[in-house]
């Protein structure tokens, strides 16, 4: 039985209930439901009809109503920010900060969703002259969001608000750890909108796994690569689609022409803030070896003067999922015990509910805390002889998420050869807050994207129609096709194709004859 489990109880009339608790005191947050499978379907059944409605709407009233729900988070930001402090733990600056991006999101997404999705013409090349072309993207239905609990405004946001944007209802089931942030989303939106397009689910891990098999038509799933699995299986027995954004071991690379101060700072917010409970944080930093002695006196300077603990101007709070601690423990012990050194922090730094930095040095490459995800303020330093050396160092690990460039005449070069999805040069975690670009990564973690056009057109499916204008000059869908025909198609085609890539200009100037004026 896990802590979680214990904390659920029976109440009256026979539904179980869990407390959220604050992970820096212990003290309840709020109790909530577990809800069952039968109420998980029933909350689909409720979505697929407010699907019906919120998909017949246009863009303009989507928008519309969508930057009025941004307008009741932007002016309650002040008690949306207290309450993830509460019930995750991170300080309240950085709980504003994090709504904030959330906002953001938010405006994009109910923006631009009219110019990514709406129908457009393509071309339709030359032996299809005839066909006017055209392509759009339409809502699923009903997606289900599952969302984790280290950043429980930032993350879903990123699905919710492109999947209702794209004309979908949601059903979100938050993190168990979490769940008071995933009511207060649905309950300021149904305010703000009046009719309960976005719905939530609260409940442990079966909650979960019922909306994988609940008849959604889509499941954005983020947490950790273990349950990105079993969350694609489960969603395996209905051929439901996923979209899985899961672990990272994100790399900071700093080559010999790097600001070195900055890189310094920006490695170690990356892997402290928000006590290094973040997926797309700073695990590895890889310094070429003509500067790696100053960046790591920096970076160490600056690691001893942060502090975790309970004092409302922290800087870091607490460990959130108690179980992490362990897991930071391990890593911990096994760089120490194969030759690794801690220059800050160390064993010592592991408490009950709050883990301190800790950088580590001459880690070996196939070590826990090199190759697996470690989750909390935890960081290896590790010197190379160039970036060719970095590069295969980085690129070294199953995961593929977010990754740092601190370079200058070849950040860019050496940025285009890391293998992951998202790379900030000069700066870290930058591309997270830009609602354009889209997030997710590869290999163990995840695929699929969020935000950005991607993002928009991963909660649609596309359509597509040819039209025909006019009559084919060669007929060849037909029983009455000719032997005529046929020669001249297979000359049209030799013509075409069958010297190299480039069209002849008479036959261009002929395919644009035969198709005469474009039509709609």
């Amino acid at each position: 039985m896990t802590q979680l489990d214990e904390r659920t109880t029976q109440a009256p009339g026979d539904r179980r209930t869990f407390d959220s608790l604050d992970p820096a005191t212990g003290d309840v947050v709020g109790t909530h439901p577990v809800h069952t499978e039968a109420d998980v379907r029933a909350a689909v059944a409720r979505a697929r009809e407010e699907a019906a409605w919120w998909g017949s709407l246009s863009y303009d009233d989507r928008e519309r109503h969508l930057q009025t729900w941004k307008g009741v988070i932007t002016r309650r930001l002040p008690q949306l920010a207290d309450l993830v402090h509460r019930e995750m733990g991170k300080p309240h600056a950085d709980a504003v900060l994090e709504c904030g991006l959330a906002v953001e999101h938010i405006a994009w997404a109910a923006a631009h969703a009219e110019k990514v999705l709406r129908r457009r013409r393509v071309p339709s090349g030359l032996l299809m002259s005839n066909q006017a072309a055209s392509v759009e993207y339409r809502p699923l239905g009903v997606v289900g969001v599952i969302g984790p609990w280290n950043y429980p405004v930032f993350t879903p946001i990123g699905s919710l608000a492109y999947a209702l944007a794209a004309g979908n209802a949601v059903v979100f089931k938050p993190s168990e750890f979490t769940p008071g942030l995933g009511e207060w989303l649905a309950r300021t939106f149904l305010e703000a909108v009046g009719r309960p397009v976005l719905q939530v689910v609260t409940g442990l891990g079966e909650t979960g796994a019922a909306l994988c098999r609940a008849g959604v038509d889509k499941v954005a799933f983020t947490g950790s690569t273990a349950t990105g699995k079993r969350v694609m299986a489960a969603c395996a027995e209905t051929l439901t689609p996923v979209v899985i954004e899961a672990g990272g071991k994100d790399a900071v690379i700093v080559d010999e022409d790097a600001d070195l101060g900055a890189a310094a700072d920006a490695a170690l917010w990356g892997a402290c803030s928000n006590a290094g409970q973040t997926c797309i944080g700073v695990e590895r930093v890889y310094v070429h070896e003509r500067v790696y002695d100053e960046f790591l006196d920096q970076l160490t300077a600056r690691a001893r003067l942060l502090r975790a603990d309970a004092d409302p101007d922290a800087l870091i709070g607490p460990m959130t999922m108690p179980g992490q601690i362990e897991v930071v423990r391990s890593h911990i012990q096994d760089a120490l015990d194969r030759g690794g050194r801690a220059v800050v922090g160390g064993l010592d730094a592991v408490g009950d509910r709050f883990v301190q930095p800790t950088v580590l040095v001459d880690v070996p490459e196939d070590s826990t805390a090199i190759q697996e995800e470690t989750f909390g303020p935890v960081v290896t330093v590790t010197r190379v002889r160039d970036m060719e050396d970095a590069l295969a160092r980085v690129n070294g690990t199953r995961y593929g998420l977010g990754s740092t460039v601190f370079a200058g005449k070849r950040a860019m070069e050496i940025a285009r050869r890391v293998r992951a999805g998202m790379t900030a040069v000069n700066g870290v975690i930058s591309f997270a807050g830009i609602p354009a670009l889209p997030f997710g990564g590869v290999g163990d973690s995840g695929f699929g994207r969020i935000h950005g056009a991607d993002g928009l057109r991963e909660f649609t499916y596309p359509h597509a129609i040819a039209r025909q204008r006019f009559k084919p000059p060669l007929a060849l869908t037909t029983f009455a096709r000719t032997e005529k025909a046929e020669q001249q198609f297979a000359q049209l085609v030799t013509m075409l194709h069958g010297r190299g890539t480039t069209i002849p200009r008479a036959v261009r100037e002929k395919g644009r004859r035969l198709g005469g004026r474009s039509g709609r």
